[in-house]
């Protein structure tokens, strides 16, 4: 587990009473990436999950051949890994001051936090997986990272005429993600580079995700919520669209529809953090994606990256 020693205590240590975990979305995935978890008692999520789903999901875990593939297979790969990590400290750490989660993260921060089932979860994450992809086959739109430039320029590079490219993703200072069709986000990252940008990066996502392009998805995605049971959180949840904690009477089944066509407000959600008292960030999951993220929007946070047996034994034995 790599730690960043930035904020905490005089000793470099976070105080673990105000850290929030955070649960990364698509595009940190990779082949083998629940290999390192194979032996550990939490594998029995995965036995839980292809039980909930009817088929196997290990393979994309375990195979390098076999790694995630397609947006529905990374989707609930990333999810899964996810489970992993956080089942293997939940009980001994116990509830963080925050949970949250960037884009498919969002059902990630709800599953530990309590307000969903972990099966409903895993039909969800699959649902979910299923009308984005459906939606990606039908359309020609991606996503593209834009650095350095303000959400403000990057809005206005995207109120280029036609509408068909939007603000996808806030990401941190400077660090702005652009999500539309292929006309629109050629057309948006010539504006952006006129107003001062000068590094584009295209993100490994089939589709313009977190746009008004995934109505279709929102749509479908909604007839699934509809089945599904939500509960109270054990901790505060913030919501990628407001970047604030969801109200306990929150109405996810609609916050999750809307999510699927709004941007994901991730700079401001880590300012939060900050403001409400936390002093360290635990990153569950795959890749170090918002480790990265915190470091450069919040450098006070600590950051630690909980992926494997050896990194959840190393975080237990700091709280110990």
């Amino acid at each position: 587990m790599q730690v960043q020693t930035r904020g905490g205590d005089g000793a470099g240590e976070p105080a673990w009473s105000r850290y929030v975990v955070a649960f990364p979305g698509q595009g940190g995935q990779g082949p083998r990436m629940g290999l390192a978890w194979r032996h550990h008692d939490v594998w029995e999520l995965v036995e839980r999950a292809e039980e909930a789903l009817g088929r196997p999901v290990a393979p994309m875990l375990l195979d390098r051949a076999a790694a995630p593939r397609t947006t529905a297979e990374a989707q609930l790969a990333v999810f899964l890994a996810s489970m992993l990590a956080w089942e293997a400290v939940r009980k001994a750490v116990g509830p963080p001051a925050l949970f949250a989660g960037h884009s498919l993260g969002q059902i990630s921060a709800l599953t530990a936090a309590g307000v969903l089932a972990f099966d409903d979860a895993v039909r969800l994450t699959a649902r979910r997986g299923e009308v984005t992809e459906a939606v990606c086959r039908g359309q020609d739109g991606g996503m593209v990272a834009v650095l350095p430039i303000s959400t403000e320029a990057a809005a206005q590079a995207c109120g280029v005429p036609p509408d068909d490219c939007w603000v996808a993703n806030d990401n941190a200072p400077g660090q702005v993600v652009l999500a539309g069709t292929e006309a629109g986000l050629a057309r948006a990252t010539e504006a952006a580079r006129a107003l001062g940008a000068e590094k584009f990066y295209r993100l490994a996502v089939p589709g313009a995700f977190h746009t008004p392009l995934m109505a279709e998805a929102a749509d479908a995605f909604g007839d699934h919520l509809d089945t599904v049971a939500f509960g109270a959180p054990v901790a505060p949840v913030l919501s990628n669209a407001t970047a604030r904690p969801a109200p306990p009477d929150a109405s996810w089944r609609r916050l999750l529809c809307e999510h699927l066509t709004s941007p994901v407000r991730w700079c401001e959600s880590q300012e939060y953090m900050v403001a409400a008292g936390a002093h360290a960030l635990v990153e569950a999951g795959c890749g170090s994606t918002l480790s990265k993220l915190a470091q450069r929007t919040v450098p006070q946070l600590a950051t630690y990256q909980l992926d494997t047996p050896a990194a959840a034994d190393q975080l237990l034995g700091r709280l110990s």
